[in-house]
């Protein structure tokens, strides 16, 4: 049987295939050979992609800098506790920590900080019906989508895509290559004959040229397949139907062999920014902040980096230098010489979409009490995903927080701060009745209009296939790390197995 994959690592599959390091019991994730002290390296981000690098380097011996633009360390991690009363708190940004995250589990282990369970979809509400999950996995209720399958809520596109699937099935098995992702599952930490994306048929390749709604539509899917696939899955890629790869749809399916919505989406207990932290902690004074860089500069004597720091232009230079951060920033730094063409168009051309967050707080958990909905409800409202967040907290009070991206994203987007929450708490109430009774406030994250990302989190866009092999290529003293570098993107375990890995890459140099 195939092993499970979970929602958001079905989403991210289909890219090409990663090396998996060896996890090993010690203060660091890498075996560390001859020390390499006096060796310097520049870091250019203090997210978890260049603190893990960093903090990799420094064991080894490195002499190590990090160049932070922010006044903090963690980039997408944004855990907000200030606005909130009672001790709350809610993640703004990256959260989910999976239960196969390899390597934010282990460094969370490193840390000392432990994982919390999360709350599994218990409602549906779409086109203003209502839907018990328990009711609906029992075939009690059907989604009022034309062309699905009662029972499940995600992946009711994978019928109309089924042949291409099989496709490659058939072609693996002729050809003994096994599932890119694998090796993740079951124990297994290496495969042999692993896919190598590139050698697919060039019939399969040739989805990358379409758009997972022009495939839909092809195969003779229903607008409401469509639709819903915004809803299940455009949203966790931030992106809509349009602009997202059907080569990575069909690859996503075919390695999600039992894959369900029912997975533990599980968070670090007290707030996903202690992590980020417990590395700047460890590298401490190496991580400068509040020194965003302004140009990147090499020659065959080394690497100068440029940045601001206290309002005047600064220059640093060292033997090699880790870029760790978003590549929609990136493409807005002055580069001398450039990198080569094929990088250069990766970074100027690679696809993001729009995501925002808005926490609520309320004076009373309505939602758990007899007759509610459910604690953790999917949606189509403007709000889409909507959850109870302080579970692990005690009352009265409590959180309900909502991830929202595409188009209803940029929507809001466009508001301001009262607007946001206007809709918010209309939403809410369309769920809860409660909702205004209990209302206390709410604050919003629109992540596409923060200056260090102006963007969402990578995304497999149409035409895009090698964007992320291209991208995490390492040119001369330059070494590439960021979630848009990783199989495993768009997720902190991502980010931090793309650190790591740009820190073998000079351990091993």
């Amino acid at each position: 049987m195939s092993p499970k994959i979970s929602r958001r690592q079905f989403i991210k599959a289909g890219t090409a295939a990663a090396a998996v390091l060896a996890i090993v019991p010690a203060s660091s994730i890498l075996k560390i050979g001859a020390n390499r002290n006096g060796e310097k390296v520049i870091v250019i981000g203090a997210g978890l992609a260049g603190l893990s690098c960093a903090y990799e380097l420094n064991k080894a011996g490195f002499d190590v800098t990090v160049l932070e633009a922010r006044t903090r360390p963690g980039g997408r991690v944004r855990t907000y506790r200030d606005p909130f009363a009672d001790h709350l708190y809610a993640e703004m940004g990256a959260e989910y920590v999976n239960s196969e995250d390899r390597f934010a589990r282990k460094y969370t282990e490193i840390f000392g900080l432990n994982i919390l369970t999360a709350k599994l979809y218990d409602g549906i509400y779409v086109r203003g019906k209502k839907f018990k999950m328990a009711d609906f996995q029992k075939l009690k209720q059907t989604l009022p989508y034309e062309g699905t399958t009662g029972g499940v809520l995600f992946g009711q596109e994978k019928k109309y895509i089924q042949h291409w699937v099989d496709e490659i099935s058939t072609w693996a098995e002729l050809n003994s290559v096994s599932c890119m992702s694998c090796h993740e599952f079951g124990g297994q930490e290496k495969i042999k004959n692993a896919i190598n994306l590139n050698h697919l048929p060039q019939k399969i390749l040739d989805l990358d040229q379409l758009s997972v709604a022009g495939l839909l539509r092809k195969e003779g899917a229903p607008k409401d397949i469509i639709d819903l696939y915004t809803y299940t899955n455009a949203t966790e890629s931030t992106g809509r139907p349009e602009t997202l790869s059907a080569l990575s749809l069909v690859m996503g399916h075919f390695m999600a062999g039992g894959f369900d919505e029912e997975t533990d989406e599980g968070r670090i207990l007290g707030g996903n920014d202690q992590l980020p932290k417990a590395f700047a902690k460890a590298l401490a004074p190496k991580v400068m902040y509040n020194r965003p860089v302004k140009k990147i500069a090499h020659d065959p004597s080394g690497v100068e980096i440029t940045f601001l720091e206290d309002g005047k232009l600064t220059a640093m230079k060292s033997d090699k230098c880790v870029i760790a951060m978003p590549v929609s920033i990136l493409r807005r730094t002055k580069i001398t010489p450039e990198f080569t063409p094929a990088k250069m168009h990766c970074i100027r051309k690679q696809s993001y979409g729009h995501v925002m967050k808005i926490a609520m707080q309320f004076r009373r958990r309505f939602w758990d009490e007899p007759g509610s909905l459910g604690q953790r409800v999917f949606t189509d409202t403007p709000l889409r995903r909507v959850y109870h967040f302080s579970i692990d907290q005690p009352g009265p009070r409590g959180i309900i927080l909502s991830f929202t991206s595409g188009a209803h994203a940029e929507k809001l987007g466009r508001m301001r701060i009262e607007g946001r929450m206007t809709v918010a708490e209309q939403s809410c109430s369309e769920i809860w009745s409660e909702t205004s009774r209990f209302w206390e406030g709410g604050v919003s994250k629109y992540w596409n209009e923060d200056p260090w990302l102006r963007a969402s989190y990578s995304m497999n866009g149409v035409g895009q296939k090698d964007f992320r092999g291209i991208l995490a290529g390492s040119e001369g003293p330059f070494h590439f790390a960021g979630e848009h570098t990783s199989t495993h993107r768009s997720s902190m375990n991502g980010a931090i197995e793309s650190g790591v890995r740009a820190g073998r890459e000079i351990i091993e140099g």
